[in-house]
């Protein structure tokens, strides 16, 4: 089959799902690894995708990662960061404990045990706050309480991972000065998106305009450039440029990527303001079209298409996937509700709408499992079946308790 085919092939599996997401009310994401799934095992995919459709699909996730860092409002998620401290730190760290512990008592392996940690770590903010709009409660406090510490747990998430898959793949050693200068590396990284935020892309302004030709650039100039019309473009060639960055300082792309959008600020797109027109949400249209619906569906489907589907296999780990999932449904509502109320001053209805909130995994999780299963053969097949079927069931979770609270909520 043709590469470009197999594209086709997957854009029309993308049209299915979304109709299929729509209809039962879930994330598309699980339709479309559900879909890639079913097409591989029945042929209609390789087994083995090509080079073309494997790079495609990295870039649809470096998109996917941009898109979610450009839409958050960096000064919402500071000022709510401290009402949100205490539901991300404990929201966190009980279903990576779960995770961790589980995976180990399972499979006796600490890579994959780290990894499966990290995975059911990191919430599925968009699939909630989609849950909560249908039920007319996005502009709720709750809503805000679990925006704000979801993109704290992401954080935090892709943190751990640029730090801890350079010394699962063995690229680090295990040792102190390994993990020392694994810490480093990240620090250095972060610190040079944060340069790159505060001086680099306004250099015209500040101490920054004195130096010669740097004192020139500004990102808003660039932007502007031919009436906006490489507007996006710009922004799509920052969001790969420094997923390239990150990569060369050893992680994965996708931080880069989200980083790039959480240091890119609205007040760069104030331009051409003769015209009657919001260029920086027409840009966020445009990008999040990229990303959710044309090229950040491939690598969902092409991650569904690693599940070559197995009975023994399934039926294995079924009830490994049971516990596990009643495990994390338990210690994430328990301590995310708990944390909204003593530590974020939410009344019990609000606090138990944010654990139900933060049940969901999706776009971080199947990264970290893409990373561990796909990229480094870290995580085994059984351990990858079994994260699958407890994000699927998370993710089923959220609209459903979300719906049943709503009562409750409104009476608080």
């Amino acid at each position: 089959m043709h590469d470009i085919a197999v594209l086709a092939l997957i854009w029309i599996t993308v049209f299915i799902a979304s109709y299929l997401a729509h209809k039962t009310r879930l994330t598309p994401v699980l339709w479309y690894l559900f879909c890639g799934t079913i097409l591989v095992n029945v042929g209609f995919l390789p087994e083995v995708l090509p080079v073309f459709i494997i790079d495609f699909a990295e870039l649809g996730i470096i998109i996917i990662m941009f898109a979610l860092g450009f839409e958050e409002d960096t000064a919402n998620f500071l000022q709510g960061i401290k009402r949100s401290w205490g539901i991300a730190l404990f929201g966190a760290i009980t279903p990576f404990a779960i995770g961790y512990v589980a995976a180990d008592i399972y499979w006796n392996d600490n890579n994959t045990s780290l990894f499966c940690g990290l995975a059911m770590m990191a919430t599925a903010v968009s699939l909630t706050m989609v849950s909560l709009k249908s039920e007319g409660l996005s502009n709720t406090p709750a809503a805000t309480g679990i925006m704000t510490s979801a993109v704290l747990d992401d954080i935090a998430s892709l943190a751990l991972v640029a730090i801890l898959v350079p010394i699962a793949t063995g690229e680090a050693t295990v040792s102190l000065d390994g993990i020392l200068l694994i810490l480093g590396k990240a620090v250095a990284f972060f610190a040079l998106v944060t340069l790159i935020g505060g001086w680099l892309f306004p250099a015209s302004q500040g101490f920054t305009q004195k130096i010669p030709l740097l004192g020139k650039l500004n990102l808003q100039e660039v932007l502007a450039m031919a009436k906006g019309e490489y507007t996006v473009l710009s922004l799509l060639l920052i969001a790969v440029l420094v997923g390239l960055l990150a990569h060369e300082f050893g992680f994965h792309p996708a931080v880069g990527a989200y980083m790039a959008g959480l240091i890119i600020h609205r007040e760069y797109f104030d331009f051409h303001q003769e015209e009657d027109k919001d260029y920086y949400q027409q840009a966020k249209e445009i990008i999040d079209n990229v990303a959710f619906s044309w090229i950040g569906p491939v690598f969902f489907v092409a991650l569904g298409s690693k599940l070559l589907f197995d009975l023994d296999t399934f039926l294995s780990v079924l009830p490994e996937a049971l516990m596990l999932f009643v495990a994390l449904f338990i210690g994430q509502v328990l301590s995310a509700a708990l944390a909204a109320r003593y530590t974020g001053n939410f009344d019990w209805p609000a606090s138990w709408m944010i654990g139900f909130g933060m049940l969901g995994r999706a776009e971080l999780a199947f990264v970290v499992m893409d990373i561990a299963y796909v990229q480094h053969h870290i995580m085994s097949v059984d351990a990858f079946y079994t994260l699958m079927l407890v994000a699927f069931m998370l993710n089923l979770s959220v609209p459903l308790t979300i719906s049943w609270h709503k009562r409750h909520f409104k009476m608080g």
